[in-house]
Formats: structure tokens, sequence, C-alpha cells
């Protein structure tokens, strides 16, 4: 009798206070569907503006060499590639809406392969044609004078290797470790409503 009072005691002392809520699980995940949907959205809408736009110079510029038209296509061609990509990458974010702890957590970590694969084939495409697209629209503006052809391309090509070789791998690190400070962050709190629901 004397250990079931101790035990009771220890019961009511034991310290709740960092168990999450039943509803923070959930409240985490709506906040992340949205962060996403609203990310996704955003880029859909600026490229098919840049598209719209790219058509609309097409339209009124007059270019007299190939290689504009040529620049303007790769432009819109990288675009297109945002506007498919995030299109689909949008469906499966609309899709996920009830869910478990651990579909949610399977959605994550595939979410952060389809990651991986973005930063090494997809973006690689767009970029390429994007940086091969202002290569080629620049050149018509300065092919006449070998002094602003040189000056607008090295600083395009400066331009473009910090984008390649800092801006890239850095937004992606970044990515990465906010994708994985929420999936630790919801394995954590899993566990914690697991181990609760086991002890009650």
């Amino acid at each position: 009798m004397d250990n079931l009072n101790d035990l009771k005691q220890l019961w009511q002392t034991a310290d709740t206070r960092g168990l999450p809520d039943s509803g923070e699980m959930m409240r985490m995940v709506k906040k992340f569907r949205s962060k996403k949907i609203n990310k996704k959205l955003l880029i859909i809408f600026i490229s098919i503006l840049l598209i719209g736009l790219i058509i609309a110079v097409m339209f009124f510029y007059k270019s007299v060499l190939i290689t504009t038209r040529i620049g303007e296509g790769l432009i819109i061609l990288a675009c297109g590639v945002l506007v498919f990509t995030n299109t689909r990458s949008l469906k499966r974010f609309y899709a996920l809406n009830d869910c478990s702890n651990r579909e949610f957590l399977a959605f994550l970590e595939q979410t952060r392969l389809n990651q991986a694969y973005y930063y090494k084939k997809t973006q690689v495409a767009g970029l390429l044609l994007s940086s091969a697209g202002l290569l080629f629209y620049l050149y018509e503006s300065v092919y006449k004078d070998i002094k602003a052809l040189f000056i607008t391309y090295f600083i395009s090509l400066l331009y473009l290797l910090c984008l390649w070789f800092i801006v890239r791998p850095r937004m992606y690190n970044k990515q990465v470790k906010k994708l994985n400070a929420t999936m630790e962050r919801l394995k954590l709190l899993a566990d914690q409503i697991n181990q609760t629901v086991n002890e009650s």
C-alpha cells in the first residue's frame, strides 16, 4: 500500500510542461503545408508573369539577330520548367490534408528525396537554360562594341558563377537544414505523444 501511495505521489508531481498538447502536431502540419503551398503559388505566378513579359518583349522589340530570339526562347523554357515542377509539387501538398504522424513523416522523407533530385537534376536544367538564355539575349545589345561586350559578359559570367557555386548550394543547404529540423521536431513530438499514450 505504501508503494501505491509513493507511485501516486510521483505521478501527480511529474512535470508535464514539456509534453505537447494533442493539437500541436496538427498545427505544425498545417503551418508547414500552408507555407509550402504559398511559396509554390508565388513561384508559379512569377514564372508565368515572366513568360508573359518575355513574350510581350518579343512582339514589341524587333531584334536583328537570331541570338536574341534563342535567348528569349531559352528563358521561356526555363520558366516553363519552374511552372511544371512547382505545379507537380503543389499537387502533392494539396493532397496532404488529413494524415497521421507516420504518414506526415513519410511525406517529409519523400519531400527530402524530391528536394535532392530537384537540386541535382531539375534545377541544373532550369539554370542552364536561363543562363544560356541570358548570355544569348545580351549579345545583340553589345556585339558591335568590343569593350561593352567584354564588360557585359564579364559581369554576367561573374553573376552566373556566384549563382551556381555560392547562392545555389547555400539555398539548398539552408532548405535541407530547415526540413531536417522540422522532421526532428516532429519525430520528437510523435515519440512524446506515443510515450504519453503508452504510460496512461
